[in-house]
């Protein structure tokens, strides 16, 4: 066969990452909103000499940092989609760009632990009117942001399709989410604890609400550390077993020997399939009964073993 010829049996690698994702659109208007809101915020801090303002200004800074580690992997894996380089394109780097948003939750929350720990032991004053302002701006901001980049996508129930779907998740967007949910939940527990502390005295709830909040976000992070490594250490997806088994051993005495199913992407899989067959027919044939059972499965390696014997 000419080299030519083989060309004609080469397929790219892109599996349509090259496309923009909403969650890019949406997390790049997150970025937007969250970078005015730091700078009206330093200014008015400089401007009125109000501490509180400008820590929380400068506080927005990080937090469009952490957003803009979510755009950067978008970006890269859509440039990128098309380099050979990747065995089986970039949609890896989604999950990447949300283990990574994980690992800045978790130091955020312990932050915030240490913090709250360190004020229940040595109180501060409280200058609650203008904490309670920066507190209820930064609860509007992460509010908006977190209608903008949408909740709905990031809850599964049901346990049967539980592994299913935290492999079709984009992960980039729910880290994006969140973060800024993150900062919303810490906006809202301490517009709670200033206002008891300013009308009932209890100046000990502001750390108190602190370590209620470490402790929420810290089970965030480890929900999307979980499922972030998942598909990071390419490990075996389950619920497509059944159906890809019915692709090929349906009607026919071929019996699958081997399977292995990897999520390579936010809704796309990669497998390879071992089976044996007393009239073995073409890759081809195999590849498309699976395809038109499973058109999420984009990559399907398949090897065939001739047993004259198998139906017995």
């Amino acid at each position: 066969m000419h080299a030519r010829d083989i060309d004609l049996w080469k397929h790219d690698h892109t599996f349509n990452q090259d496309q923009k994702r909403a969650g890019e659109r949406r997390t790049m208007l997150v970025v937007l909103l969250t970078l005015v809101t730091m700078v009206v915020e330093i200014m008015a801090g400089v401007v009125y000499g109000s501490m509180a303002l400008l820590a929380d200004g400068l506080h927005m800074g990080s937090h469009a940092t952490a957003l803009g580690i979510a755009v950067f992997a978008y970006a890269y894996a859509r440039r990128h989609a098309a380099d050979r380089r990747f065995s089986f394109g970039t949609g890896k780097v989604n999950a990447l760009g949300g283990f990574t948003g994980a690992i800045l939750l978790v130091g955020f929350a312990l932050y915030m632990g240490a913090e709250s720990i360190n004020r229940l032991f040595n109180p501060v004053t409280i200058a609650f009117d203008k904490a309670i302002l920066v507190a209820v701006i930064g609860l509007g901001v992460n509010g908006l942001s977190a209608w903008i980049l949408g909740g709905g996508e990031h809850h599964h129930h049901g346990h049967d399709s539980r592994e299913h779907a935290h492999a079709d998740r984009d992960h980039n967007r729910r880290s994006a989410y969140l973060h800024v949910m993150a900062d919303a939940v810490t906006s809202l527990l301490a517009i709670v604890a200033l206002l008891t502390a300013k009308y009932l005295g209890w100046n000990w709830m502001d750390p108190v609400m602190g370590i209620v909040g470490m402790v929420l976000i810290t089970r965030w992070s480890w929900g999307l550390l979980n499922d972030t490594s998942r598909v990071l250490l390419d490990r075996q997806v389950t619920t497509l077993d059944a159906s890809i088994r019915q692709a090929i051993e349906e009607g026919t005495h071929d019996r699958i020997s081997d399977l292995h199913v990897w999520s390579i992407g936010p809704g796309i899989y990669a497998g390879i399939v071992a089976l044996v067959s007393d009239d073995p027919q073409s890759p081809d044939i195999y590849r498309k009964k699976i395809q038109h059972r499973l058109p999420e499965l984009v990559h399907t390696t398949l090897e065939i073993e001739s047993c004259p014997h198998s139906h017995q």
